[in-house]
């Protein structure tokens, strides 16, 4: 049995790794400040399986003695600790930039002082692409789509950081990658896409896919920014909990690269004139939206290239989007106390392929 550390682990992504984690009968040690709301709640749900070998520490990323102490005792890590809204970096960038790039900082340094040379996989973002400004778009009646980059945008894109928030990830998956390259750490680089899945509680700043549903679900007022049409691919939260498992199993040829992790060419999505279909139909009826302007930094069409992940790792999507969406309502619908809602009937149960991932 290994102890392993996740940073973040309360949160969305966290919750899930760090169940999956314990599913296969290591240590886990979860490291979070509880400030994201539902993490109080992941936190709850995690301490039913833990058995004796869950470990909480409440402390900030921002507090090198607290995660250097961690890291200490780690043998794998994995990095998902982050301010993750462009929204909140664009109000406050100086904390945006001490959570996630002093954070990041603070991590990588307790692991070279450490000696230790830990696994550690960090959660980078398609935001430090930037805009993508100089790729060409068309726009479709339902979407807007890249008119050469049929695979999607891949590593070999340069960066181009827009926005505080993408200024802040991409100097942590820079620092990242370098010391990979300096200090001959076993590091590894997501830049990952839309995530959803389980133990989401998204809101308007982030978490798009679920924060619909939970709207839409709970009658709560929902507003598009933009005219609706954005594509984004999206990968539900087990695939993911697969990638960084195999990306530390395969450690000695994923050390010190950069993968875009996302659902890939296959499972795209336009926020609204696509997804809002997807929602009335489970719903039972159409749902009102209203729209406003487009946010700083949105860009009008992202699709990541899965390809390098696929080959070095490989490593692949197994859930499409139409069941994954299904099985996040199905969650929501089922866990409605968590949102202030009576439980409801759910459509079906989930996926036995969604459950043999992350074992939520």
């Amino acid at each position: 049995m290994k102890n392993i550390l996740v940073f973040g682990g309360a949160g969305f992504i966290g919750s899930n790794l760090s169940k999956r984690i314990l599913d296969e009968g290591h240590f886990v040690t979860v490291f979070d400040s509880l400030v994201r709301p539902g993490s109080e709640k992941n936190l709850d749900w995690l301490e039913q399986f833990g058995s004796g070998r869950l470990k909480f520490i409440r402390a900030d990323i921002r507090d090198f003695a607290a995660v250097r102490a961690a890291v200490q005792s780690a043998d794998e890590i994995y990095h998902l600790a982050a301010q993750v809204a462009v929204t909140t970096s664009v109000e406050d960038p100086r904390a945006d930039f001490e959570v996630n790039a002093l954070g990041t900082l603070n991590v990588l340094e307790a692991i070279r002082i450490s000696g230790k040379r830990q696994p550690t996989v960090f959660t980078s973002t398609n935001k430090v692409y930037g805009a993508l400004e100089d790729v060409e778009t068309v726009e479709t009646p339902g979407r807007y789509e890249f008119r050469d980059l049929f695979g999607g945008v891949s590593e070999s894109r340069p960066l181009d950081f827009h926005s505080p928030y993408g200024c802040s990830k991409g100097a942590a998956d820079q620092y990242v990658r370098d010391y990979s390259r300096i200090y001959g750490l076993p590091t590894v680089v997501f830049r990952m896409s839309c995530i959803y899945g389980p133990r989401q509680f998204g809101n308007e700043d982030q978490g798009w896919v679920a924060h619909f549903i939970i709207a839409a679900q709970t009658r709560q007022p929902l507003t598009i920014y933009g005219d609706g049409k954005q594509v984004r691919d999206v990968l539900f939260v087990d695939d993911l909990i697969r990638a960084f498992r195999t990306a530390v199993e395969k450690i000695d040829v994923t050390a010190g690269q950069v993968f875009n992790i996302g659902g890939g060419p296959s499972n795209t999505l336009s926020v609204w004139s696509e997804f809002g279909k997807y929602l009335a139909a489970l719903k039972g009826k159409e749902i009102t939206v209203r729209f406003d302007a487009w946010r700083p930094g949105d860009q009008p069409c992202y699709v990541s290239d899965i390809r390098k992940a696929e080959r070095v790792m490989g490593w692949r999507p197994e859930m499409d989007k139409i069941t994954g969406v299904k099985c996040l309502w199905n969650w929501v619908r089922s866990n409605s106390s968590l949102f202030g809602r009576p439980s409801v009937e759910v459509l079906a149960e989930r996926p036995k392929a969604a459950a043999a991932g992350a074992n939520q």
